[in-house]
């Protein structure tokens, strides 16, 4: 097909696939823009106790595998919850030793108060979930 002054014309699936690569380009955008939303707790745990106060060592931890949650205790009383899953290859970490949470597939380290990357392969932090202590239970919320 060709316009009256010579030049072809697109047709309909190049209009159709231009729209589409301007979709996924704006999409891919607002993915990139701004931090990331809170950590969404995995669907069935939400305001259940998943552990008891006297199961996570001070210093160290534990990882609900049913849940893929670990649990950390820093310093004495101070309890937070992470996803299990490395964010590098979502690998299953190991549970909290030394501050320290470790995936075993290939050596990140994250941070057991902050879930920051301390050391890579991988690049972002461990989804942090939101807990409480109600008695000796701990709660995610």
């Amino acid at each position: 097909m060709s316009s009256s002054d010579g030049s072809a014309m697109p047709t309909r699936r190049h209009v159709i696939g231009a729209a589409g690569a301007v979709a996924c380009g704006a999409a891919l955008a607002g993915c990139a823009a701004g931090p990331p939303g809170p950590a969404v707790v995995p669907p069935g745990v939400k305001g259940q106790v998943v552990a008891k106060v006297a199961d996570v060592p001070v210093g160290g931890g534990m990882v609900l595998t049913k849940w893929k949650i670990v649990i950390a205790q820093p310093t004495a009383g101070v309890f937070k919850a992470f996803s299990a899953s490395c964010p590098h290859r979502g690998c299953a970490v190991s549970r909290p030793a030394e501050g320290v949470i470790r995936c075993p597939c290939h050596g990140s380290e994250f941070d057991a108060v902050s879930g920051k990357c301390l050391k890579g392969p991988a690049e972002a932090p461990l989804a942090e979930f939101a807990l409480r202590v109600e008695g000796d239970g701990i709660v995610m919320v």
